[in-house]
């Protein structure tokens, strides 16, 4: 699985995150040991992949541009953006222990945002003063860096009613920001929208300046995994973009995560109304002008 659908089912998860806080049933223990797992065996490749690319860096050999350069370019770019999901995740599974007065779950999804942020500044370490990044290669990827922390805070914003964004946004008042002008969009024609239109903006946005490498596709699959299997079946099958029996499979691991993720984040909206389409354009010019910055 590719770093862009990780990206794409936080904004799921952001948009489902309420209706999972205050529905009925419990986080199944099994689904959040499996996330956790994952995320640790994802951030020691990580960990063990920089200093391996990076003593390789030092004294390249003559695939290096070829092979070992786009390796360590899709490695940083797979932690940059991963940060998107496990903070939305984090807030949602946050709000949900809050929201029932436990603290069962949320001590597994904070050891896991711990471990993503050493690696983050392990990344960023490494773009400063790492062997075999140039200064336009590090400029992309810090523009890439802003992007995701720009998203992070719009998708915990989305959470504002249900838990402190201070927790898990970048910056807490541009999430609060976000959280209010969602808001407001939302009440408006065409309000319904705005998910769809949040999701294209972020396929724009990170949809072709990715590396097409997946280091870690199959860690990704099973972080992916973990998270669906998370929420129930009907909260899905209430958009109309998945089958309870999709979601049964992909709970249990017998289908193949990439062919669903296709099908849940398929987005196949009615033909919006006159005064719909002026609002949506609207929120999506807001949106352009968010990339942009």
């Amino acid at each position: 699985m590719h770093a862009s659908q990780l990206l794409e089912l936080a904004a799921l998860v952001s948009a489902q995150g309420p209706v999972l806080v205050e529905g009925p049933g419990t986080l199944g223990p099994s689904s959040l040991e499996q996330y956790w797992t994952a995320s640790q065996c994802r951030f020691d490749r990580w960990s063990k992949a920089l200093k391996e690319l990076g003593s390789q860096a030092a004294d390249p050999g003559p695939d290096w541009s070829q092979v070992g350069w786009p390796t360590l370019r899709a490695t940083l770019e797979e932690v940059l953006t991963g940060e998107v999901l496990t903070r939305v995740f984090g807030a949602v599974v946050t709000a949900y222990d809050a929201y029932r007065n436990t603290d069962q779950a949320n001590p597994i999804v904070r050891s896991v945002m711990i471990g993503h942020l050493e690696a983050r500044n392990r990344v960023l370490r490494y773009l400063v003063s790492g062997p075999g990044v140039n200064g336009e290669e590090a400029f992309k990827l810090n523009r890439l860096r802003r992007r995701t922390e720009r998203w992070i805070d719009m998708l915990v914003g989305y959470l504002d009613q249900l838990v402190d964004v201070g927790q898990f946004a970048i910056d807490p008042q541009r999430a609060t920001d976000f959280a209010e002008d969602l808001s407001y969009r939302q009440q408006l024609p065409g309000g319904r929208h705005a998910w769809s239109l949040l999701q294209a903006s972020l396929r724009a946005t990170f949809g072709n300046g990715l590396s097409p490498l997946s280091p870690n596709g199959e860690l990704n699959h099973r972080i992916a995994m973990s998270v669906l299997s998370c929420f129930r079946s009907e909260l899905f099958e209430s958009t109309g973009t998945l089958r309870s029996l999709w979601m049964t499979r992909l709970s249990n691991g017998t289908e193949d995560v990439h062919g669903m993720l296709d099908n849940l984040l398929c987005d196949r909206p009615r033909k919006p109304t006159e005064q719909e389409s002026l609002a949506a354009d609207h929120f999506l010019d807001r949106l352009r002008r968010f990339n942009r910055s």
